[in-house]
């Protein structure tokens, strides 16, 4: 049996990302499957975000976290709900940072680099990063999450990938996005 410093776990993001690597078993070949559908996925990025995009502002909780200005943002931000667009400056910047964050996942190397960017994607959406007026509740994350992963796995699907390919691809991108999901989750819970 292997010894887990569960207090190291909260403390350490590279000891919480190996473990989480190693529990999931997220390796090179899901490395590789993750790159390798990257020149498939390319295409469909700007569509995946508008998706993400359309699905958020079909709900006030959702939508309401993109009126305050965004961390970053030096235009003008919407007054309300109402004058919220999805043509918006503010949204268009928003969309390119979504757009970017997918292109890091299908081109990165998975170094420590790229985990504390990852990390800091979930620490961005609460008090502890960017705007302390953008909070976003956990269950909107996780919903989020939950429609990202099935938008993501439903292209893939889409893709016409030899089975084995498909299958490969998409158990890495499960796994990396439950990754994702704890480093998320992290920010928004209190340490064990």
């Amino acid at each position: 049996m292997k010894h887990i410093d569960e207090k190291l776990l909260e403390s350490n993001l590279e000891y919480r990302f190996g473990y989480l690597i190693e529990f999931i078993g997220f390796g090179e070949a899901d490395i590789a499957a993750i790159h390798g559908a990257a020149l498939h996925l390319a295409p469909r990025v700007e569509a995946l975000v508008d998706a993400v995009y359309e699905k958020l502002f079909l709900y006030d909780a959702t939508k309401r976290h993109f009126v305050p200005k965004q961390h970053g943002y030096e235009g003008q931000a919407p007054t309300d709900l109402l004058s919220l667009t999805l043509n918006h400056e503010q949204i268009k910047f928003r969309k390119k940072h979504l757009g970017e964050y997918l292109v890091r996942l299908v081109t990165h190397p998975y170094d420590a680099k790229l985990v504390a960017y990852l990390d800091m994607v979930g620490k961005i959406h609460t008090a502890r990063a960017g705007n302390a007026e953008l909070v976003v509740p956990l269950v909107q994350i996780n919903a989020l999450m939950g429609f990202v992963s099935d938008a993501l796995l439903q292209t893939i699907v889409s893709l016409g990938l030899d089975r084995e390919t498909e299958v490969s691809t998409l158990r890495a991108f499960n796994k990396l996005l439950w990754i994702q999901n704890d480093l998320l989750a992290r920010h928004h819970l209190p340490a064990a």
